[in-house]
């Protein structure tokens, strides 16, 4: 398995929460993770992909998943149960996205935006790039 880096908005409430609950359920440790904000994101993305911070982005065997896509895959490779989270493809991504859009758009009023980025822990540092 090639790495897998999980880009998030450093400096949003929802995005970390759901980086916490990725550690906190990642028992097998497959993801790393980078703040859209840091270093990593600017040299392992295509260039403007980091200064667009309303989508987790996902680095994935090579590949650049973003959005909905990027939110299940990274899911999917936690392993375990949540395999079934393969079934959400079935919905078209257009309407993933929008759902998602909808979320991204409101996530800073519902879940409030940090002055800075998160400081993992000691535990943590093993697995953040940045």
């Amino acid at each position: 398995m090639d790495e897998r880096i999980v880009f998030f908005d450093g400096v949003c409430g929802l995005c970390n929460r759901f980086v916490d609950r990725l550690l906190r359920v990642g028992r097998k440790r497959v993801l790393r993770f980078a703040p859209l904000q840091g270093r990593t994101a600017q040299e392992r993305l295509p260039a403007g992909m980091a200064d667009a911070l309303e989508s987790v982005v996902y680095l994935r065997d090579g590949a650049v998943i973003q959005r909905s896509d990027a939110a299940l895959w990274i899911l999917i490779d936690l392993g375990g149960w949540r395999v079934m989270y393969r079934g959400f493809f079935i919905v078209p991504r257009f309407v993933r996205d929008a759902v998602y859009d909808w979320i991204a758009r409101n996530r800073y009023r519902w879940f409030r935006k940090y002055e800075t980025c998160r400081l993992p822990t000691p535990e943590e540092r093993a697995r953040f790039l940045d």
